[in-house]
């Protein structure tokens, strides 16, 4: 039998704080490692903690059935632990209701099924859809083809010269005209670091009558995420960047934009009836889920809200902010290095730099050999490289499990690098 509630169940995390908490990561474990990791590209993914490696297992151990197909137990189980999943996922981004979260398979998706299925019907030539010039080629290339299918324009929110938006020159151009029929925004830049005022965006944006989705992903696993605090339209997040599975995201919307939004995949599962010549559709949210839901994936998310929950999301942001300040402090004392944006805008869990002479490939390359890992490229932000000058940088990034000791092996292994590569 699947036992829904115990599969559900966070293992020993509430209350507990940060102390510690790597000794959850098996991944982390540095016995008999050398160099031992620290690993600092959680921007890209973080690793899993034993309670949601444990869920999935007991999931697959115990036996998994059909969601949403088959009468018999196991099966109906499996649909059962499948609802659950997607309420505890709701519940962490403060969604009033279940039906609001579809489960989809990235961000990615996410933002896609916005694009497709419920903004290119609305879209018209002369409009215009605004994007800012932080965002990750996630929540750009959908707005591009879609724009440029349907005639109307894409807009960019330019930065200003610490880094941030340059909300008010946005505005003067137009952010807030009659024409703009929506506005994408990243919450936390995985370049950057900084956090956008996404709040005070989306109340402008309510009284001007204009949706707003916001790219979560880089924000839901380093500090609280709440839509109606944030009162957003569209809300899109990835399990992988907050401790869960890859391969499974969430899109939240407004009840009324999803009644209103065309499914982007089609076939088994989200349709009521089909004809020779045309298909009704299943209720909200199972129309977006074509094909075999992800049972476990859906289950390794709900444990991975769990567990941060257990953590308290404030202390983690405490955290990796205070990790990320110090790291910043330190590197702006290398000569040679330019950290992005600056050295006083304030950041979340990520620090990007460039060391003058030195391709960051290469120091990514050194570092991995100190048991560093970094992440070296464009990181899906070409727009914005462009526009600092550079092709590519360094990143580090922090969640809650990093401490000092990988903040020193950070700077210890850029030392390393310049002597090697100068």
């Amino acid at each position: 039998m699947l036992a829904g509630a115990d599969r559900l169940s966070p293992a020993g995390t509430a209350g507990r704080g940060l102390a510690g908490c790597a000794a959850d990561f098996p991944a982390l474990d540095r016995s008999g490692r050398e160099p031992p990791l620290h690993y600092l590209d959680n921007a890209a993914t973080t690793q899993q903690p034993r309670p949601v490696i444990d869920a999935i297992e007991r999931l697959a151990e115990r036996g998994v059935g059909p969601v949403h197909r088959g009468l018999y137990p196991l099966a109906e189980e499996a649909s059962e632990v499948y609802e659950q999943a997607r309420a505890r996922v709701a519940r962490f981004i403060g969604a009033a209701r279940a039906d609001e979260l579809v489960l989809t398979r990235s961000a990615t998706e996410a933002v896609n099924l916005v694009a497709w299925g419920w903004l290119r019907p609305r879209l018209a030539p002369g409009d215009q859809v605004w994007v800012t010039r932080m965002e990750h080629h996630a929540n750009l290339l959908p707005w591009q083809r879609v724009c440029r299918e349907r005639g109307a324009a894409l807009r960019m929110v330019e930065l200003a010269g610490d880094g941030t938006l340059d909300l008010a020159a946005a505005r003067a151009d137009g952010l807030l005209g009659e024409r703009t029929r929506l506005i994408a925004v990243t919450q936390v830049s995985n370049v950057l670091g900084v956090t956008n005022p996404v709040a005070q965006l989306c109340a402008a944006a309510a009284e001007a009558g204009i949706p707003v989705l916001v790219d979560a992903a880089q924000a839901v696993g380093h500090q609280p995420v709440d839509v109606a605090r944030l009162g957003c339209d569209f809300l899109a997040f990835s399990a992988h960047k907050m401790h869960g599975p890859t391969g499974i995201g969430a899109l939240w919307a407004r009840a009324g934009h999803l009644a209103d939004t065309e499914p982007l995949l089609l076939g088994g599962g989200m349709v009521d009836q089909v004809h020779d010549d045309h298909a009704d559709w299943a209720p909200v949210p199972e129309r977006f889920e074509a094909g075999s839901p992800n049972l476990l994936g859906a289950v390794g998310f709900a444990a991975a809200a769990d567990y941060l929950d257990g953590l308290g999301r404030e202390r983690v942001a405490g955290h990796v902010h205070g990790l990320a300040s110090r790291a910043a402090e330190m590197l702006a004392e290398i000569p040679g290095l330019r950290l992005l944006p600056g050295p006083q805008t304030p950041r979340t869990s990520i620090v990007s730099f460039h060391i003058e002479g030195l391709h960051p490939h290469d120091i990514a390359q050194i570092a991995a050999e100190h048991g560093v890992a970094l992440r070296a490229g464009h990181h899906c932000c070409q727009p914005l490289l462009h526009h600092l000058g550079l092709a590519a940088t360094a990143r580090a990034s922090f969640a809650a499990y990093n401490d000092d000791t990988d903040v020193d092996a950070l700077v210890r292994a850029l030392h390393a690098a310049i002597r090697v590569l100068r």
